[in-house]
């Protein structure tokens, strides 16, 4: 049976979507932009500052099931701009840096809900 997982910590969803979706084990979540939770707002500073927003309310969702980041094996980033790859690949790393590292694909995009610069969804496993 699957449910759906919601949290105040990251921002409601922006159309007819779930934050996230547990399956059996398995925890889809769908891909947080830089949107503040208090206010809805696209966060300002830049990459470094929306890469921290996304994977913070990334975390928010997957602890709601639960789960912590060390329970996710597979991500997907979307950047609106490649040149912007090692800024976010720095800011990741410190927030998945330990045991297995999750699988994960990177794509430059050509557009981004709310012009975000950053995407990032996930799918965590509870074993």
């Amino acid at each position: 049976m699957n449910q759906a997982v919601s949290t105040a910590q990251a921002p409601a969803a922006i159309g007819p979507y779930s934050q996230a979706v547990l399956a059996g084990g398995f925890l889809f979540a769908s891909g947080q932009i830089p949107l503040d939770p208090s206010t809805g707002a696209i966060v300002e500073g830049g990459i470094e500052a929306q890469t921290h927003r996304v994977l913070q309310n990334l975390k928010a969702v997957v602890q709601e099931a639960g789960l912590s980041l060390g329970d996710v094996v597979k991500t997907t980033i979307f950047l609106d701009s490649m040149d912007d790859f090692a800024k976010v690949n720095e800011i990741y790393a410190s927030y998945f840096d330990g045991g297995v590292l999750p699988a994960r694909a990177t794509v430059q995009v050509g557009k981004l809900p709310k012009n975000a610069l950053v995407e990032i969804d996930c799918v965590a496993y509870r074993g």
